[in-house]
């Protein structure tokens, strides 16, 4: 009979990420591109309208609503940001 132990994570992040910089990086993208992805959703934005009004390719807007989140940097998340009218805030917590 085989036995083996379960790991445990924080957070899928966590699990995937090879150290916890690039878990903290990946969450930080991820928290990003959910609020840009609402923000396309809530203003019933076309992808080709997301698109010219952040300064992208329709395909990238495609890559961003599907949360293809490996084909994004957190600086081009915070440009698409700026092109859609937001200010990128950050906070840092205290872990």
């Amino acid at each position: 009979m085989y036995c083996h132990e379960t790991e445990s994570y924080a957070s899928v992040w966590d699990a995937i990420a090879d150290t916890p910089e690039e878990a903290a990086n990946l969450r930080v993208r991820s928290e990003l591109m959910d609020k840009l992805i609402a923000l396309v959703e809530k203003n019933g934005w076309p992808q080709l309208e997301a698109a010219q009004r952040c300064g992208v390719t329709q395909p990238r807007i495609s890559d961003l609503l599907r949360g293809r989140i490996s084909r994004f940097s957190l600086d081009a998340l915070a440009n698409i940001a700026t092109g859609l009218g937001c200010r990128v805030h950050v906070e840092l917590e205290i872990a």
